[in-house]
């Protein structure tokens, strides 16, 4: 998920300009036109879905789903704008430490129960929980007690929110976080029904059936390992009378051949393109680019000998050229990514973040220096040759990436072996997170319009952190950025701009591009909000149009 840009709903930016800036496909919410008999979208998705538990969610699919099945405090909106969910009004004390939520008293679950602030408290800290090994906990870092109760120092009972009556939710902050209400619409914040995550137990989030929901949609027909499902309309939302959608049927299609040919036979109404049909197609008035505030990159796993060497890092990376990499294999604008943090996401004093901290080190294209500093790296580690692996997913897209990987790492590299392994989706996050690659092709989407997004994934202890690189000065600035700094608009800016820098110079990932999609979405289409940053997907009030 990628995020940035404008908040309302009586919120104040703070500094660092973080307006949420929107960009891609964004229809009119407005209804006013004629409606088609049969309100029902059919929707495209190159992934499957691996999880709806607000607490588990990892990927962009499931955060769309959740995203319009499930509220919390705030929804993005039009030009990604922050939007009243079930809060209808925010106080912030003057020392910005305490936020005070007052809670509409209309909304309830799928399942007829009340939305209450209880819901906020027992969602909350049943992700901050360790037993829940919730990925995104660290997001919560700055609520009161969040590290520690992570740490398994204190209770998930201690974290700084409470309810007060039904309708009131009170967050207290043991640090400034500018960019605490950004949090407050991304969907692991959002509220769960404890009668409901106790009686599914494991099964909780797991399939359809084994969830209640809050949003605008519920979900049906989704078994946890099938590639169909449906959103349903929501007659338990508050908001019920805006959503004109009847229902949005999804179907995984990995080819985007496949999807293109139901998309021509009138059987989905949206498709990705390949980088081949987006030049047949971009005169068709379907044709469109979704930006979008996200990085695809490779991580090294550091626990083997050979990635360890800095050299050796450098080596692959200065191997690639990314120039080729984006306008050719990817094409429609897709952007060489130099650094890792997506350009666009956010400035200061007319100063884009990504161009603030970019580096040469290792993000050039340089077969010399590539093969001087292989031979370097391999002497270092007493080796004559590398080989390793390169896993990525098993979508047309990640196929033609890793393929062009591997054709410039051997051909630049002479002598080194890469071997390529496309698998599913859920496979490859299950073989990221255990440790089971050598080389991974990894992507990032902003969770919410500040740098802090993307630099935070590569500290130490970050869940996030696949490739297990471990740098104590990178960890020292973020842990500024987020305390001593996190007031002082212009040191905290300062503190990523150089750990931004450092992770490029010591390489411990490998930038590669910055996606934008090429799609076809039929006119009739309209009210779609789409955003380049957090849940991109908002159907609530999107209507099929006569």
């Amino acid at each position: 998920m990628d995020v940035k840009k404008t908040v309302a709903a009586g919120m104040a930016v703070a500094s660092v300009a973080l307006a949420l800036t929107a960009c891609g496909k964004s229809s009119s919410s407005s209804s006013n036109g004629k409606l088609a008999d049969k309100q029902v979208l059919n929707w495209n998705e190159a992934s499957e879905l691996s999880t709806i538990d607000p607490s588990l969610i990892q990927d962009t699919i499931g955060g769309d789903m959740l995203n319009n099945t499930m509220e919390g405090l705030y929804r993005l909106g039009k030009n990604s704008k922050v939007e009243p969910g079930i809060a209808t009004k925010t106080k912030v004390s003057s020392d910005k430490m305490t936020y005070t939520f007052t809670l509409r008293k209309n909304a309830k679950w799928s399942n007829g129960d009340q939305v209450t602030a209880k819901d906020f408290v027992y969602g909350w800290r049943r992700t901050v929980n360790p037993k829940t090994a919730a990925s995104y906990a660290y997001l919560f870092s700055g609520i009161k007690n969040a590290d520690d109760i992570i740490a398994g120092k204190k209770d998930a009972s201690t974290l700084g929110v409470k309810a007060v009556g039904k309708y009131k939710l009170v967050v207290t902050l043991d640090k400034k976080l500018p960019y605490f209400k950004l949090l407050m619409g991304f969907v692991v914040f959002a509220p769960q029904n404890q009668k409901a995550v106790e009686k599914y137990g494991s099964k909780y989030g797991t399939a359809s059936k084994y969830m209640v929901y809050d949003g605008p949609f519920t979900m049906t027909g989704w078994t946890g390992t099938n590639l169909k499902w449906s959103l349903k309309k929501n007659k338990n939302y508050w908001d019920k009378k805006n959503v004109k959608l009847t229902a949005i049927n999804f179907s995984v299609n990995k080819s985007t051949t496949t999807s293109y040919n139901l998309y021509q036979s009138k059987k989905l109404d949206e498709t990705i393109l390949s980088t081949e049909q987006a030049k047949q197609l971009s005169s068709n008035s379907d044709y469109s680019v979704l930006k979008q505030a996200r990085t695809t990159y490779l991580e090294y796993n550091q626990t083997q000998k050979a990635f360890q060497n800095k050299k050796i890092r450098q080596a692959i990376s200065y191997a690639i050229d990314r120039k080729q990499l984006a306008n050719k294999i990817l094409g429609s604008g897709t952007l060489p990514c130099l650094g890792p943090v997506s350009k666009g996401l956010v400035s200061r004093n007319g100063v884009d973040f990504a161009d603030a901290a970019k580096t040469s080190t290792g993000v050039q294209y340089n077969k010399k220096k590539a093969q001087q500093l292989l031979k370097e790296g391999l002497k270092e580690i007493g080796q004559s040759s590398l080989s390793f692996s390169i896993l990525g997913d098993d979508t047309d897209n990640s196929k033609k990436i890793t393929a062009f990987l591997q054709s410039q790492i051997e051909a630049n590299l002479p002598g080194t072996k890469v071997e390529v392994q496309n698998v599913p989706f859920k496979n490859r996050i299950a073989k990221s997170e255990e440790g089971s690659f050598d080389v991974v092709v990894s992507s990032w989407g902003a969770d919410f319009s500040d740098p802090i997004s993307f630099l935070d994934l590569y500290t130490s202890d970050n869940s996030y952190n696949m490739g297990k690189w471990k740098n104590t000065e990178y960890d020292k600035l973020i842990a500024k950025s987020k305390t001593t700094d996190a007031g002082n608009a212009s040191a905290r800016w300062d503190d990523m701009v150089k750990a931004a820098k450092l992770i490029n110079e010591e390489q411990g990932i490998a930038p590669l591009f910055q996606l934008n999609q090429p799609q076809l979405v039929r006119t009739s289409v309209k009210g779609l909000i789409q955003n380049t940053a957090g849940s991109v997907n908002n159907w609530k009030n999107v209507y099929i149009a006569k």
